[in-house]
């Protein structure tokens, strides 16, 4: 008798336990912009489903990527540490066969964290963290995975000339077209499936959407939601948008139906800054690749509704390197590796006045590019200027006043830390075409603005000049 009262209790306070840790869903959109939602101000394209999750959470305005472009961003989001300590600094190569190209194995990450405490897993969407099967969600502490392994690819599922395994998979086998619609759609569904089913233990659900990078295939029924937008391809991109948005209002709406939403940490963020194919990081500066603000201050929010005031927007700085830790601080985990985020928590509930960082550092192709920030002050190396330049963002947050030349001596304590953080790298471990690339959108960018000034060319005769 004493036996099974004794276990009964066991199993009553493990029941509490589980239901006490929170559950966590991470939610990560791709190459959108600034400007693309409306808890950031933007008017054009509808979200009105991340607006009112907003409305019940944190908005970060100073909410930055890790890293300026996407398989990178998302290593050092789930490894909780920069991406360039591990070598994980290039997008990976599209080569299925390459056995060294992927998050590194040794790199523990916070699928493997939860699983090892009691958390049941899900991946779903865009991977870009290894092609190799032996990068794959399921062999990275991932129970059940359904999404695809690349960079990117047609959201009608089709593969075209590649391999059927580059498609949709499902615990790695391969999930037939036919059965497929549109993957925000799918992705979406699946996620809802996932969420219906947990019962007892809590759960992690990393929902990366591939919504809104490229290609730009959107459904009728989202492009009629941005038929007001009169820039096709600003109209078709935000629909692609307003699908992924309608896919988040009904993932919370299964949080809310299963009595779940209140004990959920919900993140939502963009890997990197928007891309150049009808997205808009306006107001600010660049794009995804650079190190402007456009291309790594993204959109960012945090919602715990049942535990952190709401809403509110917090000014100070923070990165996607902060997810990891504050997750396991919320689940009472403690990590068994150095991270280099800081636990969010403290600083959000009030507790904490100061900022949660005074310096945060950026670098992409073995420091053909880099950046640090330290305080209001922002020094960048930009690769496309190939010059060093120095911002002063409680001023001049647009960064439009390079002011290198005129404070020597900031540009030379800020390139002395850089230089600090920098022995604690290593070289990437494979190769990507990024600096070759960005010379080259540099010097399409300058014939363009050469074109534009021809006309001051005008004829020494203009009474001689033909007429148009």
């Amino acid at each position: 008798m004493r036996l099974i009262l004794f276990l009964l209790l066991l199993g009553f306070q493990y029941s509490i336990y589980s239901q006490s840790r929170p559950n966590v869903i991470i939610i990560v959109s791709d190459d959108q912009g600034w400007n693309d939602v409306g808890f950031n101000g933007g008017k054009d394209i509808p979200t009105p489903y991340l607006d009112a999750l907003a409305r019940d959470g944190i908005v970060f305005d100073a909410g930055y990527a890790s890293h300026p472009y996407c398989s990178p961003s998302r290593a050092g989001l789930l490894a909780g540490r920069y991406q360039q300590k591990f070598g994980h600094e290039n997008n990976t190569p599209y080569n299925q066969a390459d056995e060294n190209a992927g998050l590194p194995l040794n790199e523990k990450m916070l699928s493997e964290v939860l699983k090892e405490n009691g958390y049941a897993t899900c991946a779903i969407g865009k991977w870009h963290l290894g092609d190799h099967e032996k990068f794959w969600p399921t062999q990275r502490g991932f129970d059940e995975w359904f999404g695809f392994y690349g960079g990117g690819m047609s959201f009608w599922g089709s593969t075209g000339k590649k391999p059927a395994r580059s498609g949709v998979l499902r615990n790695g086998e391969i999930v037939p077209q036919s059965e497929l619609t549109y993957l925000t759609d799918d992705f979406t569904n699946e996620a809802v499936k996932f969420i219906q089913k947990q019962e007892e233990d809590p759960f992690f659900l990393y929902l990366a959407y591939n919504a809104p990078h490229a290609p730009i295939h959107a459904t009728a029924e989202y492009l009629a939601k941005t038929a007001h937008i009169e820039d096709g391809a600003r109209s078709a991109y935000g629909a692609m948008v307003v699908g992924m948005d309608a896919g988040i209002g009904k993932v919370i709406q299964t949080l809310k139906d299963q009595g779940l939403y209140e004990n959920t940490l919900i993140f939502f963020y963009s890997d990197n800054g928007g891309h150049l194919h009808g997205a808009s990081s306006y107001p600010f500066r660049g794009h995804k690749g650079m190190l402007f603000e456009g291309g790594i201050r993204v959109p960012f929010l945090f919602t715990y509704a049942g535990e952190l005031k709401h809403p509110q927007h917090y000014s100070h700085a923070v990165s996607a390197l902060d997810i990891f830790p504050t997750i396991l601080a919320a689940a009472n985990i403690t990590p068994d590796k150095s991270l280099d985020g800081v636990n969010l928590l403290p600083f959000l509930s009030g507790d904490t006045a100061a900022p949660p960082h005074q310096t945060l550092y950026w670098r992409y192709s073995d420091g053909a590019g880099y950046a640090i920030r330290k305080g209001d002050y922002k020094l960048i190396y930009s690769g496309y200027k190939e010059k060093l330049l120095l911002f002063d963002l409680a001023t001049d947050p647009y960064e439009q006043k390079d002011l290198a030349s005129q404070h020597a001596d900031i540009v030379q304590e800020l390139s002395a830390a850089y230089q600090v953080w920098n022995q604690e790298l290593i070289p990437a471990k494979w190769y990507d075409p990024h600096p070759e690339n960005i010379l080259k959108e540099e010097q399409k960018r300058q014939d363009i603005l050469k074109k534009a000034s021809a006309g001051e060319k005008r004829p020494k005769n203009p009474s001689k000049a033909k007429s148009r």
